[in-house]
């Protein structure tokens, strides 16, 4: 394993414009011939489009298939991007609320989709006025992999955190405005833990509402991340404060915001966003629907 880790790492150090030489033979082999998840992948965009046509559909599979190899290439890449690159092929839009967040004394929960690129985020941390950063993510069943993918995340000054430790260490640390936690809030929850869902792009949809739970018990700031692929190689992230409706957020209202606000991303750039993972596959496990539009 650990020579793999040197081979992807030598990888890495190849510069883009090559790399997405690969990410192009990818794309052919992957859309033409191999067909990685192409029945799920149409299915959940057919679902998500009942009103495009099959042209349309194609079309957005095909630009999918794109995006999704330059994704790939560009996780390699991010074992040995420079925080100089990251910066420039990642803009920053709204930065100011950052630091309103700082000057109100208030920790942000930053909400982001399944949106290329959303991995090329990790920079941020030496951007923001904050001093602690927290990407949030999933326990793989590699311990390896796992570590691999912790020390991408720990880049740039990050302290990554996993999905199941997060939350007690949002309640234990003091609310300052010291503190930034990345959430890729768009998961799926495992089936033993499908509760609350709602109707998102046309489907019904389990939601993982860890999140929603700590805006109705602290007093947090709420920032969802719309991610936007200028070109190859180039992201805009544009930062949007999530505000509640009354004095105080109440129960569901955070997540109900946040898939509207993705949802509208994903209409803006459909095949931007990641329709291979199996995001409606225990719709018929949820307990709770919302039935209630976003």
């Amino acid at each position: 394993m650990n020579f793999l880790i040197k081979i992807l790492y030598l990888i890495s150090k190849i510069p883009l414009k090559i790399l997405y030489i690969f990410s192009d033979i990818i794309f052919f082999l992957n859309y033409y011939i191999v067909g990685y998840r192409k029945k799920v992948i149409l299915q959940n965009i057919k679902n998500s489009f009942p009103e495009k046509t099959d042209e349309e559909l194609q079309a957005i599979l095909k630009k999918f298939y794109l995006n999704f190899s330059d994704y790939l290439v560009e996780t390699v890449k991010s074992f040995s991007i420079s925080e100089t690159e990251s910066r420039v092929r990642m803009q920053h839009i709204n930065q100011h609320l950052f630091h309103e967040a700082k000057a109100e004394g208030k920790n942000i929960i930053l909400l982001a989709g399944h949106v290329f690129n959303w991995e090329w985020i990790n920079a941020l941390a030496r951007i923001i006025p904050q001093k602690h950063c927290h990407p949030v993510y999933r326990k793989v069943n590699s311990n390896f992999w796992e570590d691999q993918m912790k020390k991408v995340r720990n880049k740039f000054g990050n302290e990554a955190l996993e999905a199941n430790e997060v939350i007690m260490n949002i309640f234990r640390n003091k609310n300052d405005g010291d503190s930034a936690y990345m959430f890729v809030a768009d998961q799926t929850p495992h089936v033993a833990h499908v509760n609350y869902g709602l109707e998102f792009l046309n489907q019904r949809t389990p939601a993982f509402i860890g999140y929603d739970k700590l805006a109705t018990r602290m007093d947090l700031i709420f920032i969802y991340c719309e991610m936007k692929k200028v070109k190859r190689g180039f992201y805009q992230v544009n930062y949007h404060r999530i505000y509640p409706d009354g004095e105080k957020f109440v129960n569901n209202e955070v997540v109900k915001k946040f898939h509207k606000l993705l949802e509208n991303t994903i209409h803006k750039y459909p095949d931007n966003y990641l329709w291979s993972h199996r995001k409606w596959k225990y719709q018929d496990s949820i307990k709770n629907f919302d039935a209630e539009k976003i």
